[in-house]
C-alpha cells in the first residue's frame, strides 16, 4: 500500500485496489488478478502490478494505460530516467529484464538484460557522490546502477521520435496491403479452377442475410460439470462457427478464451460456459469466424454482450428454499415496477417468469455455493402515491386552464386589430395546449382508475382484518384502520391489522 495526497492506496488479494481518506474507503477500482505492488508517480498517477504478468499507471480512479507479458513483475518504481522532469514506470522482470515505460503511453524508453530474474528495483545515491541513480539488483547478487540521462544510457533509449512512429505505422500498412493482395490473387485462381458454388465456399462468400445471435442462460450444470453461466453463439442460417474469442476482464485465465470445435463437431451453435468469480458486470467482446465446412476463409462478425451483475444466481420456487436466517428490511421510495425492471436487468430470469403486482417475493439460488436469496417486496404507498399524482395533475390543469383564457384573449385581440400572423401563432398555441390538457385528462382518468383498484383493495383487507374479531373488538379495528389510513400511517395500519391495536 502507499499514502497518495494524504491517501492511502491498498491492493488487495480480491483484485480491488481501494482508496482510503483516514478510515473511509472513497473510491474502488476492480483488477482481474491479484495486485503484487503499487508505486506513486507524477501527480496524482500511480504505477500497479498484477501477478499475472500485468502493469500499469492510473490517473487518479482511471487507468491510463496498461500491458501484459508472459513474465511476472517482480518489482516496479517511479524514476526519471531521462531527465525530462515526469517519472518512468521502472519495472523488473522475472526473466531479467528492466525496462521503463512513459508514464503517459506505456511506451518502452529504455531496457536492460540481467542473466537472472530481477530481486529489487529502488534509488539512492549508491556511489555516494551527491547524485541519485537508479539501482537493479538480481537474485545472483548482481547490481546495476544507472544515472538519470547518462551518457552510459544513450545507447540504451529507444528512439520515439515522429518519424520513427510514422515508418512503423507505414510499414505495417504496407504488410497488411500485401497480405490482401495475395488473399485476392488465390480468390481469382480459386474461381477459374472449381465450380462457382465450392469457389463461393472456399473463399467464405455466405449470404447476405448471415446474423450472428447470443443468448444468456442458467446453466444448473451435471454430475461431469459444475453450475455455471451458458453463453449461446448462433448463427441465423445454415453457416457454421469454425471459432470463437472472448475477450473479458476477470473470467478468463489472460483474459481472452478461444473455441475451436474439431471438423466433426462444426455446427450453426457453439456453448461456452462461463464462471465469473465475483458479481460485478462484465462486457464480453465476442469475434466469431463464419462460414461452411469447406471454406478456407471466414466472415469475422464483432458484437459485445453484457453478463449481468448478478448472473451466478439462478431463479428457484420459493417452496422448495429454506429462507436465510438473516435479513435485511428497507424502505425504498420506488414502485414495485421499477423493482421488476432492476430484476430483469441484474439476474438472468427465464423468458416466461412474470412478477404480479406488489406484495410479491422472489427467491434465488447461487450457482457458486448453493446458497440462498430472498427478495420480498411489500407495497405500502400506493395510495399515497396516487393522491399525489392526482393532486399535482389538477394543479396542471387548472394552471392551463388560466393560460388557454389568456391565449384566447390575446388571439381575439390580435383578429380584431388585423394582426393575422399573431392570431394565427396564438391559436397555434392554443391547439397545442388542448391536445396536452386531452393527455393529461386521460392520465387522470388512468390514475383515478388505478387509486380506486387500490382503495378497494385496502378495504377488503381492512374488512378481512375485521372478519378475524367477534363483537367489539371487531368494530374497533375497523375504525382504528381507517383512522389510520386517514394520516397516513401505514405502519400502525399494519400492526392493527396483525394485534388489533396500535399499541406495541
Amino acid at each position: 500500500c502507499i499514502s497518495l495526497f494524504l491517501q492511502l492506496l491498498v491492493g488487495s488479494e480480491d483484485f480491488d485496489i481501494r482508496v482510503f481518506k483516514e478510515d473511509e474507503i472513497v473510491a474502488e477500482m476492480s483488477e482481474t488478478e491479484t495486485v503484487t505492488a503499487l508505486s506513486p508517480m507524477y501527480g496524482s498517477r500511480f504505477g500497479y502490478a498484477l501477478s499475472n504478468g500485468t502493469v500499469g499507471v492510473y490517473d487518479k480512479t482511471a487507468r491510463y494505460w496498461r500491458i501484459k507479458s508472459k513474465n511476472h513483475a517482480m518489482s516496479i518504481h517511479a524514476f526519471d530516467l531521462n531527465s525530462d522532469g515526469v517519472c518512468e514506470l521502472i519495472t523488473g522482470w522475472s526473466n531479467g529484464k528492466v525496462d521503463a515505460r512513459s508514464d503517459r503511453t506505456g511506451e518502452v524508453i529504455f531496457k536492460d538484460n540481467f542473466a537472472s530474474s530481477i530481486a529489487g528495483v529502488v534509488e539512492g545515491d549508491y556511489r555516494m557522490d551527491g547524485s541519485t541513480q537508479l539501482i537493479c539488483c538480481s537474485v545472483d547478487g548482481e547490481v546495476r546502477g544507472y544515472l538519470p540521462g547518462g551518457e552510459e544510457m544513450k545507447g540504451n533509449l529507444m528512439d520515439t521520435s515522429a518519424e520513427q512512429d510514422l515508418i512503423r505505422e507505414l510499414s505495417q500498412k504496407k504488410q497488411n496491403l500485401l497480405l490482401e493482395l495475395r488473399n485476392y490473387e488465390e480468390n481469382a485462381k480459386a474461381e477459374q479452377n472449381t465450380q462457382l458454388k465450392e469457389a463461393d465456399g472456399q473463399r467464405g462468400v455466405i449470404p447476405a442475410n448471415t446474423q450472428l445471435q447470443t443468448s444468456l442462460s442458467v446453466n444448473l450444470g451435471s454430475d461431469s460439470q459444475s453450475a455455471h453461466v451458458e453463453l449461446c453463439i448462433s448463427t441465423t442460417n445454415d453457416t457454421i462457427i469454425r471459432a470463437v474469442l472472448i475477450f473479458a476482464e476477470g473470467i478468463f485465465e489472460g483474459e481472452s478464451h478461444v473455441v475451436h470445435p474439431s471438423l466433426q463437431n462444426l455446427s450453426g451453435c457453439v456453448r461456452v460456459p462461463l464462471t465469473p468469480p465475483k458479481d460485478v458486470p462484465v462486457d464480453l467482446h465476442i469475434k466469431a469466424f463464419v462460414g461452411y465446412r469447406n471454406s478456407t476463409q471466414f466472415h469475422v462478425f464483432e458484437l459485445t454482450r453484457q453478463l449481468p451483475r448478478f448472473s451466478m444466481y439462478a431463479l428457484s420456487s420459493p417452496d422448495s428454499a429454506t429462507e436465510p436466517l438473516s435479513f435485511v428490511n428497507c424502505t425504498m421510495n420506488e414502485r414495485p415496477q421499477r423493482i421488476v425492471m432492476w430484476l430483469n436487468q441484474s439476474f438472468l430470469l427465464p423468458e416466461d417468469a412474470e412478477f404480479q403486482s406488489a406484495p410479491f417475493q422472489v427467491c434465488f439460488t447461487s450457482l457458486r455455493n448453493a446458497g440462498q436469496l430472498f427478495i420480498k417486496i411489500k407495497s405500502g404507498g400506493e395510495v399515497d402515491e396516487h393522491h399525489s399524482v392526482n393532486q399535482r395533475l389538477t394543479a396542471d390543469m387548472a394552471e392551463h386552464s388560466n393560460l388557454i383564457r389568456s391565449m384566447l384573449v390575446q388571439a381575439e385581440d390580435a383578429r380584431l386589430l388585423g394582426d393575422m400572423k399573431n392570431m394565427k401563432k396564438r391559436y397555434i398555441e392554443l391547439y397545442d395546449l388542448n391536445r396536452d390538457l386531452i393527455n393529461q385528462y386521460k392520465i387522470r382518468c388512468n390514475n383515478h382508475t388505478e387509486l380506486l383498484n387500490n382503495l378497494k383493495a385496502v378495504n377488503q383487507a381492512i374488512q378481512r382484518a375485521g372478519r378475524l374479531r367477534v363483537g367489539k373488538p371487531k368494530t374497533q379495528v375497523i375504525t382504528a384502520c381507517r383512522d389510520a389510513i386517514r394520516s397516513n400511517n401505514f405502519n400502525v395500519l399494519f400492526r392493527i391489522m396483525r394485534v388489533g391495536t396500535a399499541s406495541s
